[in-house]
């Protein structure tokens, strides 16, 4: 299985298993499981950590340090997964998502035949079969 991770479910893999499920931990485990993490990812880190470093606590580098060490495989933001986003199906009465480094998760799964593995509710309004919430 081909999986990414979603910022906080990447975060709490690599620095905080005790916030993980069962359900998550079961799906990371296997070592046939190839296990991505977004280059937009270490941007959202950056980012929350400089406005909320108590929300935040691992500053990016210290991310992307520990996703290397647990064997997590870095993906590139691609002109194609931008490109991707206007592809993403929602219904129009769905609650509006102001998260635009979700929607580029989803967006980077779809296009490179990931299953996005997210605790996140937001995306049970999206119409896509790459999610897989956890």
């Amino acid at each position: 299985m081909r999986l990414l991770l979603d910022t906080h479910i990447a975060l709490w893999a690599v620095a905080d298993t005790t916030k993980l499920s069962e359900k998550t931990i079961e799906i990371l485990e296997p070592y046939d499981h190839e296990v991505f993490y977004s280059v937009a990812s270490i941007w959202e880190v950056a980012i929350k950590h400089k406005i909320r470093p108590e929300q935040m606590p691992v500053p990016e580098e210290i991310f992307v340090d520990l996703c290397r060490k647990t064997g997590f495989v870095q993906l590139p933001v691609r002109p194609e997964h931008i490109f991707f986003l206007k592809t993403l199906v929602r219904p129009e009465n769905a609650p509006k998502h102001n998260d635009p480094f979700d929607r580029m998760l989803l967006a980077q799964a779809k296009y490179e035949k990931l299953t996005l593995v997210t605790h996140d509710s937001m995306f049970a309004y999206y119409e896509e079969n790459c999610i897989m919430r956890v």
